[in-house]
């Protein structure tokens, strides 16, 4: 399917479409990727609504560098979604692992991904969910992990036998959710990741993404996101509907911007 240039996808029209995005770090730091990539497989303008930053857990309050959300079903996206007017929608459901590091275990963490899937299938056309990249994490050495684990989860003591244990278990309950919710997965490449075991590398972002959400369409995507500064920066510079900086609650209305797309970004 091919679409106009950027330059030439500039709209002042409503959204007519929605995407829903669940998920951490992956989905924050390739934010505008996803943007992108989302209006190449789904159409533009969107009408998009993210429940995702470092670290955050799918269930419960969770604190990277002072910085504190809480769990993504807990958050206050799904009070909006109830208040806007139905549209087409598509989700994505990824960076499920972290609750392995926070001492979840593996049925309470399957519990919560599937209270996700259940509230969006309710709402959504197409769900694409992303395993965990077990490919990837079985091949780090414990002492890998103990470097990981002490430098994004300090309070953390699962151990690295646990942990892979954990991520084998669940990797087989996500598939399972997706299979009962009628969900498109979508296995993560060894060759998406470097020396980071969790985290796409920044090289393969529009070729990652535009595998994972291929699902939203049953047309062949050839495109793919080109990247724009200007994007990138005005997306880092948005807020979330309420977090805890340092211990202070700060909240920002949302919708937080509209892009030159005319897609309307709101974060959770």
């Amino acid at each position: 399917m091919e679409l106009p240039a950027r330059s030439e996808r500039e709209s002042t029209s409503s959204p007519s479409r929605r995407v829903i995005l669940l998920g951490a770090s992956n989905v924050t730091r390739s934010m505008s990727t996803i943007v992108e990539t989302a209006e190449l497989v789904w159409g533009w303008p969107l009408d998009l609504l993210a429940a995702c930053g470092h670290g955050r857990s799918y269930g419960r309050t969770s604190c990277v560098f002072g910085r504190s959300l809480p769990g993504i079903l807990e958050c206050g996206l799904w009070d909006e979604l109830s208040r806007r007017s139905p549209l087409p929608t598509a989700a994505l459901v990824t960076d499920i692992g972290n609750d392995i590091l926070y001492g979840a275990g593996v049925d309470q963490i399957a519990a919560w991904v599937e209270q996700s899937l259940i509230r969006l299938r309710a709402v959504c056309e197409r769900i694409v969910i992303t395993e965990l990249p077990l490919a990837r994490v079985a091949s780090v050495t414990p002492r890998q992990y103990n470097l990981f684990r002490a430098l994004l989860f300090p309070g953390s003591r699962v151990t690295w036998t646990d942990a892979l244990n954990r991520v084998r278990e669940l990797n087989s309950r996500v598939a399972e959710l997706a299979r009962q919710q009628r969900g498109v997965l979508c296995v993560p490449r060894l060759d998406w990741y470097g020396w980071d075991p969790i985290h796409v590398r920044r090289a393969v972002w529009p070729e990652a993404w535009c595998e994972i959400l291929a699902g939203w369409s049953d047309e062949v995507v050839t495109q793919r996101a080109r990247g724009s500064w200007l994007r990138w920066l005005q997306l880092r510079r948005q807020r979330p509907l309420v977090r805890r900086l340092f211990g202070f609650e700060q909240r920002r209305a949302q919708p937080t911007c509209t892009l030159r797309s005319g897609s309307v970004i709101s974060l959770y």
